[in-house]
């Protein structure tokens, strides 16, 4: 007990008898001399902290990764209002057979041929580049498209199925010159293009070939589109 702490229990208790003050000295002196045998703490000595309570307690670990964000996409089926039903962009849909998928961009709603800005009949995989511009996307028949990032970087093949679709060059086809044989009736059609857009203006070169195709799809062509034809083997 502090001499502090005897004040204060001596002024709070004023009023003891001869023999009860005697026993409070008693007691007072055996623990102030008591542990004698004890060795004394080494002077300036740092007295050890109490542990902090806790200590259990992990560190809080790293913040949780973001969430993958989900791929934009559009239904195969159905008409879509470009800006609030179908995002201005640039979509693929694959898988699509026997020229099962029919797609249209369109000016407005009136159903009628003149609104029709571009449109086709897919075997395999299509893009298409849906512009602010446009009012309507349709899809018939057709896998589901999922947009695509242009800049997206890809493994470019060197061999192409005759009745694939539509390739990106440099991402689906490497550039080169490109051979297919065996063709019948007119039936099979390429075409090089500049952009997904599909109007007159996009394309580049293109034709229908009986017998031997052989095509120099260049670095500088945005997509490389087949149709009906023998696959088509890299050249050179």
């Amino acid at each position: 007990m502090s001499q502090q702490q005897q004040r204060n229990w001596f002024a709070r208790h004023k009023v003891l008898t001869a023999a009860g003050a005697l026993v409070a000295v008693i007691v007072i002196g055996a623990a102030v001399g008591g542990g004698g045998d004890s060795e004394s703490p080494t002077a300036g000595a740092k007295q050890e902290q109490p542990a902090k309570q806790g200590g259990d307690t992990k560190a809080p670990e790293g913040k949780a990764p973001a969430p993958e964000k989900k791929a934009v996409t559009i239904d195969g089926d159905g008409d879509f209002e470009v800006g609030a039903d179908a995002k201005p962009g640039l979509y693929r849909s694959t898988g699509n057979k026997d020229a099962g998928c029919y797609w249209e961009r369109a000016k407005d709603a009136s159903g009628e041929l003149e609104s029709t800005l571009a449109n086709d009949n897919v075997t395999g995989t299509a893009y298409v580049e849906i512009k602010a511009s446009d009012k309507l996307f349709k899809s018939s028949g057709c896998g589901t498209w999922e947009a695509v990032d242009p800049k997206a970087k890809g493994t470019p093949q060197t061999t192409l199925k005759g009745d694939g679709g539509m390739f990106k060059v440099g991402v689906d086809i490497a550039p080169g010159t490109y051979k297919s044989t065996g063709n019948k009736d007119a039936e099979c059609y390429w075409e090089r293009s500049k952009d997904a857009s599909h109007g007159t203006d996009s394309i580049l070169a293109n034709d229908n070939v009986t017998g031997t195709a052989i095509v120099k799809v260049t670095a500088k062509d945005a997509y490389f589109k087949t149709s009906g034809c023998g696959d088509w083997v890299k050249a050179g």
